[in-house]
């Protein structure tokens, strides 16, 4: 970098470095959020869940524990078949099957929601149905915090169409 006769970096005659910089920045952001609207995709979906598998510990006879996820994103557990979503500062517990036919679920990371193979029943993270041929939310499991952990009980699998009041408490909020 060049410099003046007191040691100081030179300034470019006519030329704002930092006023380039901060332009740049806000050129930067309003291409990203034109792109983002070009491909129509919704503030709140912006932020990508991530996916993940994990193994959870064994805490009671139809307990596992799992940490609480440190960020919005899916965990599958196929070994006990439990889907552990974090999503908007709470933590769900699902079967990993579809309600309809109990053909395990997928998560499209590219349109942010749950899918049935099979049938191609649609659910949001939190487990709500969106559209197909399930009649039913996805099924979830009780859960409930003990310190950084989640124990979900698999000896309480609520069906929201069977147990409604259940189903809606069955969430850890964060």
């Amino acid at each position: 970098m060049a410099r003046d006769s007191s040691g100081s970096p030179a300034s470019c005659s006519g030329c704002d470095q930092a006023g380039g910089r901060r332009a740049f920045l806000r050129d930067l952001a309003a291409i990203a959020a034109g792109v983002a609207a070009a491909l129509e995709i919704r503030p709140e979906r912006a932020a990508a869940l991530s996916v993940g598998f994990a193994s959870g510990r064994t805490a009671s006879r139809d307990g596992v524990t799992y940490a609480i996820p440190s960020q919005d994103g899916v965990t599958i557990d196929k070994d006990r078949e439990v889907i552990l979503v974090r999503y908007q500062q709470s933590v769900y517990a699902f079967s990993l099957s579809c309600p309809h036919q109990k053909t395990p679920l997928r998560w499209q990371e590219d349109e942010h929601h749950f899918k049935c193979p099979k049938h191609k029943s649609r659910f949001e993270p939190d487990g709500t149905f969106i559209d197909g041929k399930a009649t039913r939310n996805m099924d979830r499991y009780g859960i409930q915090r003990q310190a950084n952990d989640v124990v979900v009980d698999l000896g309480k699998l609520y069906k929201e169409d069977e147990n409604r009041a259940g189903w809606i408490a069955a969430v850890v909020r964060l």
